[in-house]
């Protein structure tokens, strides 16, 4: 057991807990209405909406899984600073106009745009389902980062004895995101991001010293792990493995509900594209973060003996925690782990209220109970935060690792097949709500088809085009048949019998 480790933890946990609940004060609103508890009263401003974003899409599982990839495949492993810094633009542009369309029809969820655009509750419902089964696993996976984590200070973590540490943290994470509602992780966000911040810059600064310089570290590195292969005759290889993984990750990353539900909670259209300039700092840091992975390689950690049994039973993904224990004081591992552990609430709450609106509006309210009061609907979002958040646990407890990770590679390419009903729609109504949902099923079931016949074991399937093997990302590939299959069938159905006076926004709703 790393006593001076575990101690630090501890305390670093105890106080977010505390902060946890005294958020429930902090703006305080009518928590009865589920825009004051599921987006926060729509009232974060730059700075509050800069570390809830970035506590929402930088989470335990980045901090612990970019640097493993680096660790085990290289040079692949940095598709994810590329696609970070895609998604800013994508921010830029296209979702202010879904933050006022939202706010001026009191929308709580991209399933709810989606009902008043094309008036199609079936779609809304498909949209919803979307979001809760991708964001599930998503789920799972913070507790993989902090069970790692745990595992790192000497706590046993197998057996019911190994499962309580988890319980315990879940149980909290459950209370506080109970009566704080999304406050709770926006407050969070804050000592989140400053510890990750403090742990990632004294690690790219200290280890390098230790190891003699960055061209030492890049001189212990397998050549092969240093840049992507080159193509053969005849395939693009991992170029566009490489490019349609960064584009199709970003184009789906906001799309997720815990994304929608950072951005509908700021208070202005302005202060989405505020953030937009200000979040590639998360970029910078992620980058560095990367790096950590070649740290871990030049440091050796694999060969330690004192690691083997970590390596043993998380692989790749005890490279980060064994680089702070190797290379730091034992308290500044605890910080280093605090850090990820609380990484791993902050998204974790985040989603879980997110998979409640989700299930609250478009489910309950819209075919269960139409006449509910807001108390109601907001009660029922408490409560269906809860069962999330103790499904998660389930489902990391019953399956293994592999599996979550199968089930997190599928919530990619579900949630990318929305792209057409939510951020096409947002700037044209060519499409026909029947068509899309068409296109969505279609979409949805070739991008599982191509995940099942690789096993789930890659997220690149080769296409064979004009006689040229093109490896793509599973999710951008069947996103495209997706749009096609949309538009043919919305050119068809619009002839028939279209559906546009079905469309409760206005042009002036998107300004």
């Amino acid at each position: 057991m790393n006593w001076p480790a575990l101690i630090v933890f501890v305390l670093l946990f105890l106080f977010v807990t505390w902060l946890g609940f005294y958020a429930a004060r902090w703006r305080k609103g009518d928590l009865d209405q589920l825009h004051e508890w599921g987006l926060g009263g729509r009232r974060f401003g730059t700075f509050v909406t800069w570390f809830l974003l970035g506590g929402d899409l930088y989470t335990a599982y980045t901090f612990i899984a970019v640097p493993a990839l680096m660790f085990g495949a290289g040079a692949l492993g940095f598709f994810a600073v590329p696609y970070t810094i895609m998604i800013f633009p994508i921010l830029y542009v296209v979702f202010p106009r879904l933050w006022s369309v939202s706010h001026r029809h009191g929308y709580v969820t991209a399933a709810d745009f989606v009902r008043g655009r094309f008036g199609n509750r079936w779609l809304a419902l498909a949209v919803a389902i979307t979001g809760i089964f991708a964001t599930m696993p998503y789920i799972a996976l913070q507790l993989v980062g902090m069970q790692v984590v745990i595992g790192a200070m000497g706590v046993e973590t197998s057996g019911f004895a190994g499962d309580l540490p988890l319980i315990i943290a879940f149980v909290i994470l459950a209370a506080f995101t109970y009566t704080s509602g999304l406050r709770a992780p926006a407050m969070i966000a804050v000592v989140k991001d400053a510890l990750i911040y403090i742990t990632v810059i004294a690690a790219v600064v200290a280890v390098p010293i230790h190891l003699g310089g960055y061209g030492a570290i890049f001189a212990k590195i397998p050549p092969a792990k240093l840049i992507l292969a080159t193509p053969g005759a005849g395939t693009l290889g991992s170029y566009s493995a490489y490019a349609t993984l960064a584009l199709g990750s970003a184009l789906a990353l906001f799309l997720y509900p815990h994304a929608i539900t950072g951005i509908l909670s700021s208070s202005s259209a302005r202060v989405i594209r505020r953030n937009a300039a200000l979040l590639p700092a998360y970029s910078i840091v992620l980058g560095l973060l990367a790096l950590l992975g070649f740290m871990a390689i030049a440091l050796g950690v694999h060969e330690m003996p004192e690691f083997a049994d970590g390596f043993k039973r998380y692989g790749n993904n005890f490279a980060i925690p064994a680089v702070f224990l190797a290379a730091f004081p034992s308290w500044f591992a605890g910080v280093a782990f605090a850090a990820i552990a609380i990484g791993a609430l902050v998204p974790a709450a985040i989603m879980s209220i997110a998979t409640a609106n989700l299930f609250t509006r478009n489910i309950y309210r819209e075919f269960i109970h139409p006449n509910c009061t807001d108390a109601e609907e907001s009660g029922v979002a408490k409560f269906v935060s809860l069962v999330i958040k103790a499904g998660a646990l389930a489902f990391i407890f019953a399956l293994d690792l592999p599996y979550a990770l199968q089930f997190q590679l599928l919530g990619g390419v579900w949630m990318i097949q929305i792209v057409p009903a939510v951020v096409l729609a947002l700037y044209t109504r060519l499409f026909h709500g029947w068509a899309l949902l068409i296109g969505w099923l279609v979409g949805t079931g070739l991008g599982t088809w191509m995940a099942w016949s690789l096993n789930f074991k890659g997220a690149i399937y080769p296409l064979h085009l004009f006689g040229v093997t093109v490896p793509c990302y599973i999710a951008f590939s069947s996103l495209i048949v997706n749009i096609v299959v949309s538009f043919v069938l919305s050119v068809i159905f619009h002839a028939i019998a279209s559906d546009r006076h079905k469309d409760m926004t206005a042009a002036e709703d998107y300004a």
